[in-house]
């Protein structure tokens, strides 16, 4: 028959700062002698074949404990007895506080003599480490292993444990939570005593006291008025506070009795009672209340009939019907870039006209490349987007992308299609701008979490809902003019509909936007570009340069004086782009008109240098 000799040192690493877990109980379940240190000893990891397994199970329990004083943590753990045996020299638990980040290291060390068999293969050592102090409402990680650990693996078993408050039962019996008054029961009760006096009334509170607060203080709360009496036990079990009231002041009435424990004091929760004092009102009383309160329901009663006798039709339809417009008035400045396609001179036109538009009517702010030219030739159009998107993501700006049929074969060349040269394109001296563009700002549009900077649109009856590129069918696709309006309220970042009301502006629907100045002149723009697609169906093929082409283009660029004259093409002015050196716009929040040029406001101060060339200005 073999056996073996096996004994148990303990080694526990404790933390000075008493907010973190303590050991209460520091002879633990072995017999010899407790060395205290201040860090585990960090064992050497060995390999896989040489190390023991890790504890079959661990259990963490909380209890009063033996002293009763504060809440304990009983953590125990079982060991297999199997072949890796031999190779266990001790097991750690660590226990970290994960509310104030304190920690506590126990190391067990085993040594043991044995024969050549080991008995009892089927039976387990059960270890425990008893009575860690514990803080109330803060979260315990337990962590136990087996030393020494192997190199590969993870044969640690882990559990946490989130310690209550002093309203768990199992804790409740703890001194600190008794004085904290976790098991008082106050018994509250109250009486009302006439004492033969017709115009006073006494009320009496009686409740127990506890033996962990001398002091209370009960108080009446009544129609607003606050009454408190100090009082001490005084040795005494029940204590009983009368307080005297005429009997006209009593309504229903709230009583609380605060008590002062040794560790909440002030901080005490003080049960509360409601009673009524109605019972005690004399007869005359419920006489007047009743006639009064019949009074006021005849009254209402007739109100009611009257308003439904004259209620207005409006009322009885549906809820849209019943929301009223109501014109808002715009006191923020806001900011916007616009992305966009030179497909077209005439389409050029309509942006530029676009821009007016927002700067005079909308009193907006707008970044459009053919408007700064100057700044975008020394920046160059990736440092010029990538600025401006940058100043846009660091405030409420939005970003305008006005879809044409240029920005969809541009968008597929991108995608792999045959490459789009445009005429516009290359007279221009910005060139082609929507490229770099869509290539900087697609990947952020995908990205987003949400897509309020940007605000996807296509002009009506120019250009249509298959001219947006895919990435953009995400999102809501607004047609100009007719939705204008809401494009503005996308600007400002404000609803346009609320429950039971409907924000508007004035001159920016459909119908009334042209009759402003400067949407007069947006209006004209559009119309004379759809006559012109009317009367040259592939107007946009013939604005497309062949490679050949585009170098004479370039070439000719230098010279070139006159635009060619599109009929029916009526303005009061055209802008050549290159002809726009810089342009810096201050403006006011009083917006006014002005029917000449660019239909700038008076109050807006424009720092540009501009020519415009004498051939192509035209009057209406």
């Amino acid at each position: 028959m073999s056996h073996f000799l096996f004994f148990c040192f303990c080694l526990s690493a404790g933390l000075t700062d008493s907010s973190g877990p303590r050991m209460l109980n520091k002879r633990l379940d072995c017999n010899q002698p407790v060395r205290i240190l201040y860090n585990c000893s960090d064992e050497q990891k060995v390999p896989n074949t040489e190390a023991p397994t890790g504890p079959d199970s661990v259990d963490v329990t909380l209890w009063k404990g033996k002293h009763e004083l504060v809440p304990v943590l009983n953590v125990t753990w079982k060991i297999n007895i199997d072949s890796s045996i031999w190779a266990l020299k001790g097991s750690q638990i660590n226990i970290v506080d994960q509310t104030t980040n304190h920690s506590l290291c126990v190391q067990f060390s085993y040594s043991f003599k044995h024969s050549t068999t080991l008995h009892n293969q089927n039976h387990k050592w059960t270890f425990s480490l008893d009575e860690v102090e514990v803080e109330f409402r803060h979260t315990y990680m337990v962590t136990v292993f087996n030393l020494p650990e192997p190199e590969n693996g993870d044969n640690r078993k882990r559990t946490s444990i989130a310690i209550p408050g002093c309203d768990d039962k199992r804790i409740q019996q703890v001194r600190m939570c008794l004085e904290n008054g976790s098991l008082w029961d106050p018994s509250m009760q109250t009486q009302v005593l006439t004492n033969g006096n017709i115009k006073l009334l006494s009320i009496v509170v009686t409740f127990k006291a506890s033996q962990y607060s001398e002091k209370y203080r009960v108080s009446i709360l009544n129609s607003g008025i606050l009454c408190s009496k100090n009082v001490s036990k005084e040795n005494a079990t029940t204590v009983n506070v009368t307080f005297e009231f005429e009997r006209w002041q009593l309504r229903q009435c709230e009583i609380s009795v605060q008590p002062f424990f040794r560790q909440c004091q002030n901080t005490c929760s003080s049960p509360n009672k409601t009673i009524d004092y109605c019972q005690y009102y004399p007869t005359r009383t419920y006489l007047i209340k009743a006639a009064i309160g019949l009074l006021l329901i005849s009254i209402c009663l007739a109100y009611l009939l009257w308003r439904a006798s004259h209620k207005d039709p409006l009322n009885t339809s549906s809820p849209t019907a019943r929301d009223q417009p109501q014109v808002l008035q715009v006191k923020e400045r806001k900011s916007v870039l616009i992305i966009h396609s030179l497909d077209h001179p005439l389409y050029k036109n309509i942006v530029l006209k676009l821009c007016a538009f927002l700067m005079n009517k909308c009193g907006t702010e707008v970044v459009l490349d053919l408007l700064d030219s100057s700044r975008l030739g020394v920046l160059g159009k990736i440092q010029w987007l990538d600025w401006h998107k940058e100043q846009i993501e660091k405030s409420s700006a939005k970003i305008l992308i006005l879809c044409s049929r240029g920005v969809q074969a541009k968008w597929r060349a991108m995608c792999g299609d045959k490459q789009v040269f445009m005429r516009e394109d290359a007279c221009s001296s910005v060139g082609d701008m929507l490229t770099p563009s869509l290539s900087l700002l697609v990947p952020h549009f995908i990205r987003s979490a949400s897509f309020k900077k940007y605000i996807v649109a296509y002009f009506d009856g120019i250009s249509s809902e298959e001219d947006v590129p895919s990435p953009f069918n995400i999102t809501v696709r607004y047609k100009l003019m007719k939705q204008f309006e809401e494009v503005f309220f996308r600007i400002l970042d404000l609803e346009k509909h609320e429950p039971g009301i409907v924000k508007k502006v004035e001159g920016l629907s459909e119908d009334t936007y042209h009759l402003c100045p400067s949407g007069r002149a947006l209006y004209d723009a559009i119309e004379a570009f759809r006559a012109y697609q009317l009367k040259h169906p592939r107007w946009f093929e013939e604005e497309l340069l062949e490679s050949s082409e585009l170098e004479f283009e370039e070439t000719s660029y230098e010279i070139y004086k006159s635009p060619p004259i599109y009929p029916n093409f009526k303005t009061d002015y055209v802008l050549h782009p290159a002809q726009v050196i810089s342009h810096h716009v201050q403006t006011s929040d009083n917006f006014t008109t002005d029917e000449t040029k660019l239909y700038l406001s008076e109050n807006l101060q424009v720092f540009s240098s501009m020519h415009f060339h004498p051939l192509i200005v035209q009057n209406s």
